[in-house]
């Protein structure tokens, strides 16, 4: 909820003209009237309208500004007349107006080009530029009849007011990296593959990764969800980095790297908020060493997202990306609080990217560690992916914790349930599947919609077609073993009783509905938590309620000065992509803190976290002017026989073919928003 002294935003008509200020009514829209904490908004104009927060705004100097920074951000593609040239007529006849130099027949003009811009335009950048012009020509007529009448500038034409400029779209707005997705989807269409993948570097140098094991919330943003069906996003990503790799070119940077500026970070974790950070400090010319527990580099997404999901090879490509800039890795080294606190005196600045890899309990009746076949999701996933991807077997005491036979994960005859509901879960059970387990249970409190919404809908059907049998509304309620052997699960039964008060159904019991399953393994994926121990108890870094670092999630600086925080330990586990955003954000926080120790947040960020709040993607907006109906191209998947007894990748990606029919889809959805400050 903003005051504004007059707002058109997104159909909303609020005139507080002539009101005293205490009498404002406000927008039910979070509009940034405030927009740092030392600067008030004077207004704010965006492709859905505009707001007024400061009665003395210079209305025909905003449009002017704003028509003026169609030049600057319209990406235009030049693939039609109105792209080209409709934003320029905009701003040389509102400039003219603004000047004193105007005459009537002008504003019939702009208001002509607007309107043949709305409709005429291909993409929305072009079709909606002119929204909040018209706007002010509608409402505030008699200022631009005043300038062209008295042939006079406009009240502040002349005045240095601070006009601050952000290009946007839903789906980019909607990515936790904020990827430039419009930008990478056109070099596709283009078969300009490089351009694709540096337009995806600018803020996610996993592309790799990204293009292959995001759950793409992306997609939920997509425009063109309004007409038929979302744009393909995450498997068009890929496509710039496979070019790269499979043609064997060196690393397409989104710039050149800068010279060294004499100062160094050390980051705690070679994860991908680790790798992040590190690629986007080293870009920033600062030398970093990242210090990263295991002996292999790339975190959970190493050992713990499967090969068939996230062939190790690509992954190892991202991770070279990041080595191609200097940065240096050491393994094996498990920071401790002594090395935390050198630390503090050797280098500028400390990212802490450690990850979380402590499994959470189910919370059953006698589930003991000491019971064997009871394996922690985390633990499961590195014997698996450390064994199936660089080759390390299985200590002869480890075999015996976990009841093999064998020097690597044999689940042959065996029955596997694990309780989730999640992307580690499904990785427990669908590498149990390749273990060869006879059978495999996911047990999960709610239903199969909320599942699909915690993962993605191809990770769950990929699951059922090879075997796995989810029990939905289920818990475990006891487990019983012999002589601290697992044997069997007491699983008992829930249903949703709907609130009486219309409030949220609750899950309840169904007394009688217990039953048993035999099982040798009960796996634990609810959630994981952080090992923070490396932290120095006498820098009482506070803490959230989740045991985790707390940041106040803008800058990711911690309580600490100079220490910073990001990913998992910072927020919980999360997905790779939120992970990469955070690190993402706090490099560039980083790269000014260590040369001028201030934390301090760049226009375009602060911008970032408006748009955020005031959420860029309508999904009861009505698209027109495209022609609907034409259907997703799905990407070609290993055939469930051929793939449920090996680690062989499952999603084989587009043809150049179906990847250029899918970037064709893409409605180019860029969006200008502007603060006056």
């Amino acid at each position: 909820m903003s005051k504004v002294y007059f707002s058109t935003w997104n159909g909303e008509f609020i005139n507080n003209i002539n009101k005293p200020e205490e009498a404002w009514e406000e927008s039910a829209y979070n509009l940034p009237a405030q927009y740092d904490d030392h600067r008030e908004s004077k207004a704010f104009i965006g492709w859905d309208g505009l707001a007024i927060f400061n009665q003395d705004v210079d209305v025909i100097r905003l449009a002017t500004e704003y028509a003026a920074q169609y030049q600057v951000y319209s990406e235009a593609c030049g693939r039609c007349a109105p792209g080209r040239w409709g934003g320029r007529i905009l701003y040389d006849m509102l400039d003219k107006i603004a000047r004193g130099e105007g005459e009537i027949s002008d504003m019939d003009h702009l208001k002509e080009i607007s309107k043949s811009m709305q409709i005429t335009s291909k993409c929305e950048i072009g079709k909606t530029v002119p929204n909040p012009i018209l706007d002010i020509m509608t409402h505030f007529e008699a200022e631009f009849l005043v300038c062209i009448n008295e042939k006079k500038p406009s009240k502040h034409y002349d005045a240095t007011i601070n006009y601050i400029a952000k290009i946007t779209a839903p789906c980019t707005d909607a990515c936790p990296a904020h990827v430039d997705i419009p930008g990478y989807i056109e070099g596709v269409r283009d078969l300009r593959f490089d351009d694709s993948l540096m337009a995806t570097r600018q803020t996610m140098p996993l592309a790799h990764t990204c293009g292959r094991v995001c759950p793409h919330p992306c997609e939920d943003a997509c425009r063109r969800t309004n007409l038929d069906e979302p744009i393909s996003i995450m498997e068009l990503k890929r496509l710039g980095a496979d070019y790269e790799t499979d043609h064997g070119f060196g690393f397409f940077h989104p710039e050149v790297q800068k010279p060294s500026i004499g100062k160094k970070v050390a980051v705690i974790g070679a994860g991908p908020a680790g790798l992040t950070t590190a690629y986007y400090l080293a870009l920033e010319g600062i030398t970093v060493d990242v210090y990263e527990e295991l002996p292999v580099l790339g975190g959970e997404v190493a050992v713990g997202v499967p090969e068939y999901r996230m062939p190790i090879d690509k992954y190892n490509k991202d991770i070279d990306c990041v080595k191609d800039l200097g940065v240096n890795f050491i393994v094996n080294s498990k920071v401790t609080a002594d090395m935390m606190r050198q630390f503090e005196k050797d280098y500028d600045g400390i990212m802490v990217a450690t990850g979380t890899r402590i499994s959470k309990k189910v919370y059953c009746d006698n589930e003991r560690a000491e019971i064997h076949g009871y394996w922690g999701a985390i633990d499961f996933l590195d014997k698996v992916n450390l064994f199936e991807k660089y080759g390390y077997t299985i200590s002869k005491e480890d075999q015996e914790e976990n009841l093999l036979t064998t020097d690597y994960v044999d689940l042959t005859g065996k029955t596997v349930v694990c309780v989730g509901g999640g992307f580690t879960s499904m990785d427990v059970v669908r590498c149990s599947i390749r273990a060869n387990a006879k059978k495999v249970y996911m047990i999960y409190r709610r239903d199969e919609k909320t599942i699909i919404s915690n993962t993605t809908y191809e990770e769950y059907h990929e699951a059922v077609e090879e075997g796995v049998e989810f029990l939905f509304h289920s818990a475990v309620a006891e487990m019983r073993d012999e002589d601290n052997i697992l044997k069997s699960l007491l699983i008992d039964k829930y249903e949703l009783v709907p609130d009486p008060n219309g409030g949220r159904a609750q899950l309840v019991k169904v007394e009688g509905a217990s039953y048993e399953i035999e099982a040798d393994y009960l796996v634990p994926a609810v959630s994981q938590s952080a090992d923070l121990k490396l932290l120095p108890p006498e820098w009482e870094l506070e803490m959230t309620s989740w045991a985790t670092i707390k940041t106040n999630g803008k800058d990711y600086m911690t309580s600490r000065k100079g220490v910073f925080a990001s990913g998992d330990c910072e927020y919980g586990p999360m997905t790779i992509v939120n992970a990469v955003g955070q690190a993402k954000r706090a490099s560039s926080v980083m790269a000014r803190y260590v040369q001028t120790g201030e934390v301090t947040l760049t226009d375009d960020e602060i911008m970032e976290d408006h748009l955020r709040k005031l959420r860029v993607y309508d999904k009861k907006e009505k698209v027109t002017g495209w022609l609907p109906g034409l259907p997703r191209e799905v990407s070609i998947k290993l055939d469930v026989d051929d793939r449920k007894t090996n680690n062989k990748e499952v999603n084989l990606g587009f043809t150049q073919e179906e990847a250029m029919s899918e970037a064709d889809r893409c409605m180019r959805c860029y969006y200008i928003a502007m603060t006056a400050v």
